[in-house]
């Protein structure tokens, strides 16, 4: 009589790439203010896109637009969606001053992106 021997499918253990997106944000319309923009813009999309264990979820940015109120920043919005929506594990940023100028607002979207587990 034969021995069957019952071969398990085994699923190789893949690192789960982070989905990884930036933001960028400048307050004043001009010449160098656009260029300082499209500089952080150029910046992100490359470092994220070199790094083999992140997966690119894109740059949101708002130009000329100030940091003391939310409701204007659209790019920024539509960022916050996004992570809500579980397309983004970390985001990157030039420093915390872009997400908000109000303190307030600054500690409870940073808290609520903790909760969501989404690093800053």
């Amino acid at each position: 009589m034969r021995a069957i021997r019952k071969i398990e499918r085994s699923i190789p253990n893949l690192k789960q790439r982070k989905k990884v997106a930036a933001y960028a944000r400048v307050s004043m319309e001009s010449e160098q203010m656009h260029h300082s923009l499209s500089a952080q813009v150029g910046y992100y999309s490359s470092l994220i896109q070199k790094n083999p264990d992140w997966e690119y979820a894109g740059v949101y940015a708002d130009y000329g637009i100030s940091g003391t109120g939310m409701k204007k920043r659209q790019e920024f919005l539509r960022m916050l969606e996004d992570a809500e929506a579980g397309k983004i594990d970390i985001i990157l940023t030039k420093s915390i001053q872009p997400f908000a100028r109000n303190t307030v607002d600054l500690l409870r979207t940073v808290r609520h992106l903790k909760e969501l587990g989404i690093e800053v």
